[in-house]
C-alpha cells in the first residue's frame, strides 16, 4: 500500500509539473495567487495585531480609571479606622468590595474586587464576589503592589468554575490611617478577546476574498491574453500539417487583432509562396523524368550503333578503337545515369513500391562482393566479408537491399586508397544489420551529412574509377526508408569511413536498435554509439552498453569532434536524423519530416521501369 501510495504521488507530480511548463494560465493564476496571498497575510497579521494591542490598551485604561475610582472610594471608608484591631474594620472591608464589585452599573459581570492586607496577616483578605483569587495572584505582582507601586499583568485562571478564562489583574496600593492595604480587580477579557477575535475574522475573510478576486481577475485577464495565442498556435500547427487555407478570426481593433491580421497576412504570403514552390519543383520533375524518358529513345539508337562499332574495334586504327572503347564506357554511364534518374523520380512522386519478400540476406552480400571483385582487384583493394553461416532471414526486397550494397561496397572500394574493404552482416531477433568498412581517407567533420545528398561529391577535382552517377547513395537512402530501416555514415579524417545499413527482420517493425554498432572498434578515439554501443580506445576496456570515459591527448581533440560530429549527424534526439538515419515507418520516400509537400503528378508507372 505504500509504494502504491508513493507511485500514485509522483504520478500527481508529474502531471502537475507537466501541467505546469505547458500552461501560461495556470502559471500566472498560480504566481498571482502566491504572491498576493503572501501580501494579503503580511498585511491582515499586521492589523490584527494593532487590532490585538488597541483592544488592550482600552481595556487597561478601562480597569486603570476604575482602579483609581475604587482606591480613592476605599481610602475614603477606611480612613474611620485608625487600628488593625477595630472590630469594624472587617465589615467595612467587606463593603467597600461589594460595592466596587457591584455599586457600578458600568461594572460587566464577572469582575472581582479584592482588598488585602498583606503586611498585617491579622487582617482576612475581603473579595467580592467570594471567590479564591490566590490562584491568579502571584507573588510578583503581590510585592510590587506592597512596595507602593501600581501594577498589572495577564493570568489565566478559573475563578467561577467556567473553565480556563483570561483576566486582567491590576492592583493599587491604599493608603489609610492604620497602614497600607493592597486593592485589587480581576477584570475577565472575554469581551474584549471575542472583539479582538471578530476584527481578525473580519480581516483574514476581507484578505481571503481579496485573494480569490484577485485570482479570478488574473485568470479573466490570462485568458483573454492566452486564448487568442492558443488559436494561433494551433492554426499555426494545420498550417504546417498542409491545410495552408487555415486562418485567425479577427474580432476588434486592439493588439490582439493586430497579430491575428499579421497572422493571416503571413500565413497568405507563405501559402502563395509554398504553391509556387510546390509548382516549380513539379514542374521539375516532371522536366527530369521527361527528360529521362525522352531520352531513352535516342540513347538505344545511339547504343546499337555503338555496339556495332564496338564490336568491330578490332579492325580499326589505334585511335578508332579506343575512341569506341571510350564511346561504350560513357554510354554505359549515361544509360546508369538514366536509370537513377528515372528511380529517383519514381521516389520523388511518392511510386515507389516495397516487394518484401523472406529472402536469406547471406547469398545477397556475397553476389554483391563477387560481382566486384573484379573492380576491386583493378582498384588494389582487397574484399573481406564476415557473415553467419546459419542463413539470415529477412522479410526484404532483394533487388533494393544488392543495388544498395553495391553501392556502399561501390564506394568503399573507390575511395578506399587501396586498403581493405571489410563488410560485416549480424542480424538479431528485430533486425538485420550491414556494415561496409573502409579505411581510405576518411569523412572531414559535417561531410556525413552531405554524403547521401545527390551528386555530391567529396572532391569535385578527383576523378572516378567507378564511373559513377552521383546518385547512387541518394538512391540507397531511399531504399532504406522505404524499407522503413536506417542507413547511416561515420568517418574521421584518416581513420576511413564505415556505413551501416539497419534492416527491419519483419517488414513494417518499428527498429530500436542494431545488432551492429556505427562507430568501428578499431577507431583509435572512444565515442559513444547512439543507439547504446560505445567504442574506446583499443586496450581501454570499452564494451557494449558502457560509454569509455578515456583520458584523450590534446592532440586528438580534432578527431575527437570530427567522430562526434559524426554521430550527431547520425543520431538526433531520439534517434537517426533523416538526413543520413532512418526515416519513419511508412513514410513517404523522399520527403523530410515536416516538409509541406502538395500534390504531385503522377508519373506513367511503364515510362518510369528501370532495368535491372
Amino acid at each position: 500500500m505504500r509504494r502504491l501510495g508513493t507511485v500514485r504521488l509522483a504520478r500527481s507530480a508529474t502531471g502537475l509539473h507537466r501541467t505546469w511548463r505547458r500552461s501560461l494560465q495556470v502559471r500566472v493564476v498560480t504566481i498571482t495567487l502566491v504572491a498576493s496571498s503572501l501580501l494579503v497575510g503580511g498585511f491582515a497579521y499586521l492589523v490584527a495585531d494593532n487590532i490585538t494591542e488597541i483592544v488592550l490598551d482600552n481595556a487597561t485604561s478601562d480597569v486603570r480609571s476604575r482602579l483609581e475610582d475604587g482606591q480613592e472610594y476605599a481610602s475614603e471608608q477606611l480612613s474611620n479606622h485608625t487600628n488593625v484591631l477595630e472590630q469594624g474594620l472587617r465589615a467595612t472591608l467587606e463593603n467597600t468590595v461589594n460595592y466596587l464589585a457591584g455599586g457600578d452599573p458600568a461594572q460587566l459581570g464577572g469582575v472581582v474586587v479584592a482588598l488585602r492586607a498583606g503586611n498585617y496577616p491579622g487582617v482576612p483578605p475581603a473579595t467580592s464576589p467570594q471567590v479564591d483569587v490566590s490562584g491568579i495572584l502571584t507573588p510578583g505582582l503581590e510585592d510590587r503592589v506592597k512596595r507602593g507601586d501600581i501594577a498589572h499583568q495577564f493570568r489565566t485562571g478559573d475563578l467561577f468554575d467556567e473553565g480556563p478564562t483570561k483576566y486582567l489583574v491590576y492592583g493599587s496600593p491604599v493608603p489609610t490611617q492604620f497602614g497600607q492595604v493592597e486593592l485589587y480587580y480581576f477584570v475577565p477579557l472575554t469581551r474584549w478577546d471575542q472583539i479582538a477575535d471578530g476584527s481578525r475574522a473580519t480581516v483574514l475573510a476581507t484578505g481571503f476574498a481579496l485573494v480569490v478576486l484577485l485570482g479570478l481577475l488574473s485568470g479573466l485577464v490570462t485568458r483573454l491574453v492566452v486564448n487568442p495565442v492558443r488559436v494561433a498556435a494551433r492554426t499555426a500547427q494545420r498550417l504546417s500539417a498542409g491545410l495552408l487555407d487555415q486562418r485567425m478570426v479577427v474580432n476588434g481593433e486592439d493588439d490582439l487583432a493586430m497579430l491575428a491580421s499579421s497572422f493571416n497576412q503571413m500565413a497568405t504570403n507563405l501559402q502563395r509562396q509554398i504553391v509556387r514552390l510546390e509548382e516549380m519543383s513539379r514542374l521539375q520533375r516532371r522536366f527530369t523524368s521527361d527528360v529521362s524518358h525522352e531520352l531513352r529513345t535516342p540513347l538505344t539508337t545511339v547504343r546499337m550503333a555503338a555496339d556495332l562499332i564496338y564490336a568491330e574495334r578490332d579492325g580499326f586504327d589505334p585511335a578508332v578503337t579506343r575512341t569506341a572503347e571510350l564511346l561504350h564506357a560513357e554510354l554505359d554511364r549515361f544509360e546508369d545515369l538514366l536509370t537513377d534518374l528515372l528511380e529517383i523520380s519514381r521516389f520523388d512522386a511518392g511510386f515507389a513500391m516495397l516487394d518484401a519478400e523472406p529472402t536469406d540476406v547471406v547469398p545477397v552480400v556475397r553476389r554483391v562482393v563477387d560481382r566486384l571483385e573484379s573492380l576491386a582487384r583493378r582498384c588494389g583493394t582487397p574484399l573481406e566479408v564476415t557473415v553467419p553461416d546459419a542463413p539470415v532471414i529477412a522479410e526484404v526486397d532483394p533487388r533494393r537491399v544488392e543495388r544498395i550494397l553495391r553501392n556502399l561496397v561501390g564506394n568503399a572500394v573507390e575511395h578506399g586508397a587501396g586498403q581493405p574493404v571489410v563488410v560485416v552482416l549480424a542480424a538479431d531477433e528485430t533486425a538485420v544489420a550491414i556494415t561496409v568498412r573502409d579505411h581510405g581517407v576518411g569523412l572531414k567533420p559535417g561531410e556525413e551529412k552531405l554524403v547521401f545528398n545527390r551528386f555530391w561529391r567529396a572532391d569535385p577535382s578527383r576523378a572516378r574509377q567507378t564511373g559513377g552517377t552521383g546518385l547512387g547513395l541518394s538512391i540507397s537512402l531511399e531504399d532504406a526508408r522505404l524499407h522503413g530501416g536506417w542507413l547511416e555514415a561515420w568517418g574521421a579524417p584518416g581513420e576511413g569511413a564505415q556505413f551501416r545499413l539497419t534492416l527491419p527482420a519483419r517488414a513494417g517493425d518499428r527498429l530500436t536498435s542494431s545488432p551492429l554498432r556505427l562507430v568501428p572498434a578499431d577507431a583509435s578515439i572512444a565515442v559513444a554509439d547512439p543507439l547504446g554501443w560505445s567504442v574506446a580506445i583499443p586496450g581501454g576496456g570499452g564494451r557494449p552498453g558502457e560509454p569509455a570515459e578515456p583520458d584523450l591527448p590534446a592532440a586528438t581533440s580534432d578527431t575527437v569532434r570530427a567522430t562526434s560530429d559524426s554521430v550527431r549527424a547520425a543520431a538526433g534526439p531520439t534517434g537517426p536524423v533523416p538526413s543520413v538515419g532512418p526515416a519513419a515507418p511508412g513514410g513517404v520516400a523522399g520527403s523530410a519530416p515536416g516538409a509541406l509537400t502538395g500534390p504531385r503528378e503522377p508519373i506513367d508507372p511503364e515510362r518510369s521501369e528501370v532495368a535491372g
